[in-house]
């Protein structure tokens, strides 16, 4: 527990994920089955902790709307780290165990902050888009209460983008 929570630590877990976000956001499967898996893990968290991962229901609507082709308007590099990010928040094996109560959450929050963080241009630009085309509050409140257990259909396979051409690592 003596790693200490940086920008680049976060950025680190983050890149780390990136071959296995590329493969989950070509399967529809895998993406349904993430989605729930990050709603099973919000409905468990804390009071105190709900707060540090507001934005993440607006994550997975611009995650989601990206894999169904309905916003395209970003690169692949934002969605393969905020599925990596996921990834990051559902999987058993933290740095600091969930179940330690409230400080069992910090390196969940310092991965959703720096995905945050690099992100919000693209996210604020998501959200712009999803008010102009209509989405109102009531499909915004429906998205927080992320993605309930629906299928999330995807584009063939011709239609996705091609992650080869893609650098490993995030950084511009």
């Amino acid at each position: 527990m003596a790693q200490q929570f940086s920008a680049e630590w976060a950025r680190g877990i983050i890149d780390g994920g990136v071959n296995q976000a590329k493969s989950i956001i070509e399967s529809p499967e895998q993406i349904d089955d993430l989605l729930v898996q990050l709603q099973d893990k919000l409905k468990g968290l804390p009071e105190k902790v709900v707060k540090s991962f507001e934005n993440i229901p607006l994550m997975a609507e611009m995650v989601k709307s990206y894999v169904t082709r309905e916003y395209t308007e970003v690169s692949p590099k934002v969605v393969i780290s905020l599925v990596s990010a996921f990834l990051y928040l559902v999987k058993k094996k933290d740095l600091i165990p969930d179940d330690i109560p409230i400080v069992g959450y910090a390196d969940d929050v310092a991965v959703v902050a720096i995905a945050m963080a690099i992100n919000e241009p693209e996210l604020k630009a998501f959200a712009e888009w999803r008010a102009l085309v209509g989405k109102d509050a009531a499909s915004a409140q429906q998205s927080a209460t992320l993605i309930e257990g629906k299928s999330v259909s995807t584009p063939s396979e011709n239609e996705l983008p091609n992650y080869e051409d893609s650098e490993n690592s995030l950084q511009e």
